[in-house]
């Protein structure tokens, strides 16, 4: 008696619908634990890309090389508060008494998204500072306009715009023929540097309602 009770329960364990439904069940109790566990860590995420921005603003105001904690408290004193332009973010800071304006862009490079911050001199002329980032340039190529940080520095000082010409005078070239206006292309990333160009172009442009006021 037991050993066919033993065969039944075999052969059911061994069915088309007992697999069926044994996998049915793995799946739900396995994406459960995957909601659970994104759940749980999505906080902690979300913290991690606030920070991340807070610092490439600061990268952007010349102030590096600072810690999570110093970073944070950094933040909370020199960014002042947001404002918007034609519904574009605008940061408002204040970096040793003297008001800056930080601008955020978005573009593309050769392989991808690449973005930056622009930090604009109280004349809302001039750049302070400025800090690119990128999602898949090529490392020691396109990817340095995030790590080359002397190449990034290239920027402080330069216009915006030009008298006498129309739109963002502000760009980056192969071959520098305006150094009040621009900077060397990055060796040997044309492609990449074409799209920081474009990214600047098109990024400071719809700022320009803020930047002419003064």
């Amino acid at each position: 008696m037991n050993d066919k009770r033993q065969n039944d329960m075999a052969m059911k364990t061994n069915s088309n619908t007992y697999t069926l439904i044994y996998s049915s069940v793995m799946v739900i109790v396995v994406a459960f634990l995957l909601a659970f566990v994104y759940q749980a860590l999505k906080p902690m995420q979300d913290a991690n890309v606030a920070l991340d921005l807070k610092k490439q603003i600061l990268y952007s105001l010349n102030l590096r090389d600072l810690d999570n904690a110093q970073a944070e408290r950094t933040y909370s004193e020199v960014v002042k508060r947001e404002e918007q332009v034609d519904g574009n973010t605008l940061y408002v800071c204040e970096v040793d008494g003297k008001p800056k304006y930080v601008l955020p862009l978005k573009g593309m490079g050769l392989w991808g998204g690449i973005s930056g911050f622009i930090a604009v001199n109280d004349d809302r002329q001039t750049v302070y500072g400025a800090y690119f980032n990128h999602e898949s340039e090529t490392a020691g190529l396109g990817a340095e306009i995030k790590d080359n940080r002397a190449w990034q520095e290239k920027f402080r000082g330069k216009h915006l715009f030009k008298k006498g010409t129309a739109g963002v005078a502000l760009s980056v070239k192969k071959k520098v023929d305006d150094p009040d206006t621009q900077v060397d292309a990055v060796t040997g990333a044309t492609l990449t540097s074409n799209g920081v160009s474009d990214m600047l172009r098109e990024g400071i442009e719809k700022y320009r309602p803020f930047l002419e006021k003064k």
